[in-house]
Parts: structure tokens; C-alpha cells; sequence
């Protein structure tokens, strides 16, 4: 086999995927991307996004010249993710956030201080722009590059906004707002239930959608979803799309998820939440850390697959291997744990997503982390974080890590995306389980009339396995291209005979007609 051929020829197919007319005004396409699981969502925090930590202590020290996160600051990020493959990018809450009973020296972005302004802590003081038309600048930067935005709502409010409208609260038997599980810094909207929804909060929450559009966002994630009853989704995903049919709207929920986030909550599982309007959610992928078989892997794609077939529409999830609520891939399991991760999202039929650093292997250890702060912007003068999490509470650092070897994988594999996506949607396509010689092995393709991509993976991270994967259709004398892999497999008539290193991934395509 020629490998070098090979990747030449696999570099003109990822080019050729990649191309943009930048000369088309921007129209919101977001939704129907998403359904055919086109989308490369990248995950951040504003506030963090592109902070200048001069001094690299970690902290942004406003009284040394340093610069947290702004829209304007942001602009200088999007060239950079565009070339990693990026297609879309998903604001943490930029809503202005809580100082009262507050956790972290600025806040954290889910406890909202209200659903009408944006946070001034993302306004670049040195611009004579207004805070919304930098916003709408960065929003209009980004879609120049080929960047949709969703942004995040959050679930709960502030006690500063509990103050300001007591109504829009859910209450104890004392008058108290209700804490939702161990949320210390929020207080429970009242979302109403199926019966009667708060049509007090349905009103701020269409403000809400129509603040969003007006500045040009393609769409929302709902943070928490299963909070709310469906009605109330139902009746604001209706609304906006009213105003934009293309409008996304993605769940912050799981089909792992069972419980009330309080006995004062209600809880509205995923399905219902999806017949209600919702696009997509994120599925249980997040539990990838914890499963020993490929036979849990195979659980949670045959029950993706089945959406449409079950809803009787297109539904789509993401690739939540990992979010900002789940501790760095590095922690977890090391490089290799990242490396599957990105190939999982590529050959996966989901949306791939990603968390601000992830690309660069960031472990989110900061040095100051939960100790006294000698400067504050909220009434907590700790500098409150979620170990190996990435932080939402305070002024800190950019996210980033140094392991350019995974951030060379990360472009790979989302280079690759649009090559496995036209195989998905392709006639006469098919996404199969294949048979390996040990449980701790997945394996799997995703084949058309043209092409075979076969994907074998290593669950255990800590020995290395010799496997035989059983693959009928392929032959040694096959063109075959290897996208990513640590050991040379053995191609032989209807088998591959792999050494898989601890987490390795390895991706091959054959193809019929590459040596034409």
C-alpha cells in the first residue's frame, strides 16, 4: 500500500470538503446542519475566550494592564478556529451575571442577573462601540468565516434577579427561593408545569429569543431543559421559529438523566423535550469514561440511530464525550482518551463537539483555585473553580494546554468530518457494527457503494490488545488510506489483525477509486 499517495490524495478530498464562499452574506443554515450532523461545535466562555494573562499567573490582573475576554478581543480567535475546522461555536451565558450570594470573584455565568442585556464584564471599555454592537460584531465576524453562533440560556437566576422579581421564582414554604441541587449561587426559575406554564417568565424568555436574533445568533442551548415543562419549550421554540424556521434549538439533557434537580423542580425527560421542538440533545455520551465493553458504545448508537424512525422526524445529538461540566479528557484518561474522543465526534453520526482547550490538551488546573482572593467583583472573595473543569467563576486565563500533537490530531479528524458525512448521506449508505476477537474493542464502518471507513478503538486504557476485526467486504490488495493510527494493522482477506496501544483509535478508509 502507498501511504503517501494515499494522504495526498486525502488532503485534496479534505480541501475540496472545506471551501467556503466568502462572498455569500451569511444565511442561517445552522438547524439543517445540524440535523445531518454537519456541525463542529466549539464550546466557550466568553469572559475566558481570549483574556490577555500577560504576567501568566493564571488570573487576569485588571490593575496591571491585563485584559479579560471581550467581543472585540474575540474577533482575533475566529480565524484560528475556522482553520481547525470549527463551524460553529457555543457561548456559555453571556446574560449578566449574580453578585450576590455569588460563587467565584465575577460570577458564575449560570447564576443570570436577567434575560434582557448582556454582560457588561464582555464590553470592551476602550471601543466607542455600544456593548451590542460589539456583540453584534463578533456574531457578524464569525459568520464571515463560516461560524454559526448558538447561545446559551441558562436555567436559573441570580438572587439579585430573585430580589428584582420574586415571581419568576419557585419558593419553599417560607417564601424562600428554592436552591436546585447544590447550585449554591442560583435560585430555581418557576417555569410554571404542563398544566399552566408562567407565562411571566414565557414573556422574558421570548424577549429573551428576540434580543438573540436581532443580534444575528443562529440558535440556542438550553441549559438544564428538563427544568421546564414541555408546554413551555413547545411555546417558545414555536415562536422562534416564527421568526427564523432555521433557528436551532438544543437540550442540555440526557437520556441518563431520571431526576428532579429538587422536590420543587419539575423534571421533563428528553423525549418529551424533543416532541416539544428541541433539534437535538446531548445524549449519554459523557459516559464513554465509564464503560469496559463496546457493547455500552453499541447501546448508545443503535438508540441515536433510532431518533428519526421514533420521533418520526429529524433529531440529532452531540458529541458530548466531553462539556464544561465534565473534568479535562487528560485527567480522565490521559492524551489517548482525547484522541478517541475527536474521532468518536468525526465518524460518529452526531455533531462533533468541543470544549474551549480541549484542542490543545488543557487540564484546567489552575494554582490560585479555591483560595482568598486579594480582589473580588462579587461578595465571594474565593476564588471558587471546579478542579480540572473549566472555569466559569472568575477573571481568569485563556484556556489552553501545549500538546500540539493533539491539536495536529484535533484538525485531522475535523478535516475529515465532511468526507465520513457524505458517506452517511450518500445512497445505499450503512453504519455497521463489525465482530472483534475481545469485548473491549469496538469496531465499526460507515460504508456507500464507493467507500469503507472503518473505525476499531481500544476501551482499555491501560494494556495494550491484540485484536482480529471481521470485515467481509475488504481484500488486501484494497486501496486503503489511514487517517489516524499508532501501529500498521494486517489487512487480509474479510479481516484486519490490529496491535492497539492503551485508548488507541485507528481510522482507515478504503476505497474503490482512489487510483483513478
Amino acid at each position: 500500500m502507498c501511504f503517501k499517495k494515499f494522504l495526498i490524495l486525502s488532503a485534496a478530498l479534505i480541501f475540496s470538503n472545506l471551501q467556503v464562499n466568502a462572498d455569500n452574506a451569511w444565511v442561517n443554515h445552522l438547524r439543517t446542519d445540524f440535523l445531518n450532523n454537519k456541525s463542529v461545535i466549539y464550546a466557550v466562555n466568553m469572559r475566558t475566550f481570549n483574556a490577555q494573562d500577560k504576567n501568566n499567573n493564571g488570573i487576569i490582573d485588571f490593575n496591571e494592564g491585563e485584559t479579560s475576554g471581550t467581543f472585540i478581543n474575540g474577533i482575533n480567535r475566529l480565524g484560528e478556529l475556522q482553520n481547525e475546522g470549527i463551524n460553529a461555536l457555543h457561548l456559555l451565558p453571556i446574560t449578566p451575571v449574580g453578585k450576590t450570594k455569588a460563587l467565584g470573584t465575577a460570577g458564575s455565568l449560570y447564576s443570570a442577573a436577567g434575560f434582557n442585556s448582556i454582560n457588561p464584564q464582555l464590553k470592551d471599555y476602550s471601543s466607542q462601540l455600544t456593548l451590542e454592537q460589539q456583540a453584534r460584531q463578533f456574531i457578524n465576524a464569525a459568520h464571515e468565516k463560516g461560524i454559526a453562533i448558538i447561545v446559551d440560556i441558562p436555567a436559573c437566576g441570580s438572587y439579585d434577579l430573585f430580589l428584582q422579581s420574586p415571581e419568576l421564582f419557585v419558593k419553599d414554604a417560607s417564601g424562600q427561593p428554592v436552591i436546585p441541587a447544590d447550585w449554591t449561587d442560583v435560585r430555581l426559575l418557576n417555569a410554571g408545569n404542563e398544566e399552566k406554564i408562567n407565562n411571566d417568565l414565557l414573556k422574558i424568555h421570548k424577549e429573551f429569543v428576540d434580543y438573540m436574533i436581532n443580534l444575528g445568533v443562529d440558535g440556542i442551548r438550553a441549559d438544564a431543559a428538563h427544568t421546564k415543562p414541555a408546554k413551555f419549550w413547545q411555546e417558545l421554540i414555536a415562536y422562534s421559529r416564527k421568526k427564523d424556521p432555521q433557528f436551532l434549538w438544543l437540550a442540555e439533557s440526557s437520556d441518563s438523566w431520571k431526576d428532579a434537580v429538587s422536590d420543587k423542580a419539575v423534571f421533563t425527560p428528553y423525549d418529551k423535550l424533543l416532541r416539544a421542538g428541541f433539534d437535538g440533545f446531548y445524549g449519554s455520551w459523557f459516559n464513554l469514561k465509564n464503560w469496559t465493553t463496546s457493547k455500552e458504545l453499541q447501546n448508545q448508537v443503535n438508540m441515536t440511530m433510532s431518533l428519526e424512525k421514533n420521533f418520526g422526524e429529524a433529531k440529532s445529538v452531540i458529541g458530548s464525550f466531553t462539556t464544561h461540566d465534565e473534568l479535562s479528557p487528560i485527567i480522565e484518561k490521559g492524551p489517548a482518551y482525547s484522541k478517541m474522543i475527536m474521532w468518536l465526534n468525526t465518524t460518529l453520526p452526531v455533531n462533533s463537539y468541543f470544549v474551549d482547550g480541549f484542542d490543545s490538551g488543557d487540564k484546567y488546573i489552575y494554582f490560585w483555585a479555591n483560595k482568598k482572593a486579594p480582589q473580588t467583583y462579587t461578595d465571594d472573595d474565593i476564588y471558587f473553580v471546579h478542579r480540572g473543569k473549566l472555569d466559569i467563576f472568575n477573571f481568569s486565563r485563556r484556556p489552553g494546554g501545549e500538546n500540539m500533537d493533539l491539536k495536529i490530531e484535533f484538525v485531522r479528524a475535523n478535516q475529515v468530518k465532511p468526507i465520513v458525512n457524505n458517506i452517511y448521506n450518500s445512497q445505499n449508505s450503512s453504519f455497521k457494527f463489525l465482530k472483534t476477537s475481545d469485548e473491549k474493542v469496538f469496531a465499526y464502518t460507515i460504508s456507500n457503494e464507493d467507500t469503507i471507513i472503518a473505525v476499531i478503538g481500544n476501551m482499555n486504557f491501560s494494556s495494550e490488545i491484540k485484536v482480529k476485526v471481521k470485515l467481509p467486504k475488504i481484500k488486501p490488495e484494497d486501496s486503503v488510506m489511514p487517517m489516524t493510527m499508532i501501529n500498521v494493522p494486517e489487512i487480509g482477506k474479510g479481516e484486519i489483525t490490529t496491535n492497539l496501544q492503551p485508548g488507541e483509535i485507528q481510522v482507515l478508509m478504503f476505497s474503490k477509486n482512489l487510483d483513478k
